[in-house]
């Protein structure tokens, strides 16, 4: 490609609507665990709590096993549910995941075209277990040259040692002709201004930059990335 040689694609929020898969795989386990129904503003809580204990990880506070129970722990005592299934609940809950597959714009046909024309990685701070059932059922894993999950690389985005690896791997390309694209400002971005690699904020719904993170562009459609390219 004319100005990148490798690109990195974030998967939850960027190549795969997260929300979607999410708010089916609670719908599903809290009948499979017999607990009720799981109303929209349950969901808006758990998303947002969610979001905090990840963001928790981004800054190394806790461990990933820590947020991925904690979050349904804080969860199940805010809506006075049993909280003794928080574990139970996240290890089903990690296999659902995989279960609804609700791409992004048109990610599985974007990164199909790309195929063969530039190298395109998986970079993810999302489980294996997740991860590996969401990118063999969407059909990403055929169309990408490899997957790079921090639990295998024991270091989260956004830290550089995450991208260091990364790098590494794939060849030690120039980090300037390097694109990581992502919805996260805290990890994918702030990971490439970390990594000194460039940056691409997917932000579909325009929201407000708060952070120190400084992106290198910002798309609202994945296919916008065909011009930066």
């Amino acid at each position: 490609m004319k100005n990148f040689d490798v690109l990195l694609w974030d998967v939850d929020g960027t190549l795969l609507d997260f929300q979607a898969a999410e708010r089916a795989a609670i719908r599903s386990l809290f009948h499979e665990f017999g607990i009720g129904e799981c109303s929209d503003s349950m969901l808006s809580e758990y998303s947002m709590i969610n979001k905090k204990y990840w963001e928790m990880l981004e800054r190394g506070e806790r461990t990933k096993k820590e947020i991925l129970v904690g979050r349904f722990k804080e969860f199940f005592d805010r809506e006075g549910i049993d909280s003794s299934i928080s574990s139970d609940f996240n290890d089903r809950y990690q296999l659902s995941l995989g279960d609804t597959v609700a791409y992004c714009d048109n990610s599985y046909e974007l990164v199909s075209s790309l195929k063969g024309l530039i190298p395109q990685y998986v970079v993810s701070n999302g489980t294996v277990i997740a991860q590996t059932k969401k990118l063999r059922t969407s059909g990403f894993d055929k169309l990408v040259d490899g997957v790079f999950l921090s639990e295998d690389l024991g270091f989260e985005k956004p830290r550089r040692e995450f991208f260091d690896i990364v790098m590494e791997s794939i060849g030690q390309p120039s980090r300037d002709r390097v694109l990581v694209v992502g919805d996260s400002l805290t990890s994918d971005i702030l990971g490439g201004n970390n990594a000194e690699i460039k940056t691409c904020f997917y932000n579909p719904l325009r929201e407000p930059n708060r952070t120190g993170a400084i992106p290198d562009y910002e798309i609202r459609d994945l296919n916008e990335i065909l011009g930066i390219l």
